[in-house]
């Protein structure tokens, strides 16, 4: 078993846009696909005309492994859909986003419970604890 989620559509692994947001949001709804990105700078081969490039995978665990063993390969990350998300603009100050946008999220960030019905509006309540994060870690 995964310590991270599968990802929603197998078929469509490596279908969506290099360009995605960077992290954030504090709230996911699914993972796409696990992305290892290969710098030049930290001596990837060159086959894309000196830009960086990723390869895709449907686990964790196969990205993980092939990071290990391909020179100028970063540490895996999840490309992730968010239906809604929030936002902060200010430290503190937390906006509910409802619209849908796609990111890129270290894997450790998906150790967060995926994002239900009530998430969102029970951080945002008055009645919420000191420690909203505390909703987000699936902790109150």
């Amino acid at each position: 078993m995964s310590q991270y989620p599968k990802v929603k559509e197998p078929k469509l692994v490596g279908s969506y846009p290099a360009l995605a947001k960077a992290g954030g949001g504090f709230v996911w709804d699914a993972v796409l696909e696990y992305r290892v990105w290969c710098y030049i700078r930290d001596e990837a081969e060159d086959t894309e005309n000196g830009n960086d490039y990723y390869y895709v995978f449907e686990t964790y665990e196969e990205a993980f492994d092939f990071s290990k063993n391909k020179k100028g390969a970063q540490e895996p990350l999840a490309l992730v859909l968010q239906e809604e998300y929030i936002d902060e603009p200010e430290p503190g100050e937390y906006r509910h986003i409802k619209e849908q946008r796609i990111t890129e999220w270290p894997p450790e960030f998906l150790s967060r419970p995926q994002r239900t019905k009530n998430t969102i509006p029970d951080f945002m309540s008055p009645n919420a604890p000191s420690n909203k994060l505390d909703i987000l870690r699936g902790l109150v």
